[in-house]
């Protein structure tokens, strides 16, 4: 049996434990970095790769860490051309394959660590990796976006038919619902017409009962 300091010294225990518990299932010890998978880019625009991140901590700008890095494809190696310095905060890397072509245009208040490439090229196609390390978060969190350059926007699309396709049965459902409408009131008309004619009878046969009545009634 434990002693009232044994007993003290064992609630600790269990609320340390309980607290423990709490934070596992919080899930304050991970983020979620938000990136679009996928990006088309028209060759010679600008283009912005957007990339958010979600954290159940403030951000400390003596500990928070985060990398932008390029890649041909998956199985390439790495080129990092962005990153975060504490005193500079966001700075890019003058790197050869994009020289002075891009800038950040995120708001690290905002979670947000968006960069923008301007007059991009097909070379400029391939997967762009957005890192992000905010402690005390222990994992590191990892957004991946393929860039795909074209030279042509796709032709608009002809909704001429489709308009009128659209038209045509939005008309034909506004009839077919009308004559349910129409048909209905007349239906429920006619009802009203029987029970009418039914209550009209009945009534009918009720005065020529009694008048019957008082006739076998007189001497």
């Amino acid at each position: 049996m434990c002693s009232r300091a044994l007993k003290m010294s064992c609630g600790v225990q269990l609320m340390s434990a309980a607290l423990l518990v709490l934070l596992s299932l919080s899930g304050c010890s991970s983020m979620d970095v938000l990136v679009s998978s996928k990006i088309n880019a028209l060759n010679g625009t600008t283009v912005k790769i957007p990339c958010t991140f979600t954290s159940c901590y403030k951000m400390d700008a003596t500990k928070f860490a985060m990398n932008w890095t390029y890649q041909e494809s998956l199985n390439d190696t790495e080129e990092k051309f962005m990153t975060y310095l504490h005193k500079k905060g966001m700075m890019p890397l003058r790197a050869h394959r994009f020289g002075e072509r891009v800038t950040f245009v995120g708001v690290l208040e905002k979670n947000d660590l968006s960069i923008s490439l301007s007059d991009v090229q097909l070379e400029d196609e391939g997967f762009y990796n957005c890192y992000v390390r905010n402690p005390p978060d222990r994992i590191q969190g990892h957004g991946v976006i393929e860039l795909i350059v074209v030279t042509e926007l796709p032709p608009p699309r002809d909704s001429t038919i489709a308009v009128a396709i659209g038209a045509s049965v939005g008309g034909a459902l506004a009839l077919l619902i009308l004559s349910m409408v129409v048909v209905k009131c007349l239906r429920r008309h006619r009802k009203q017409e029987l029970i009418s004619e039914e209550k009209m009878e009945e009534e009918g046969k009720l005065d020529a009962e009694g008048v019957a009545e008082e006739g076998t009634k007189q001497p």
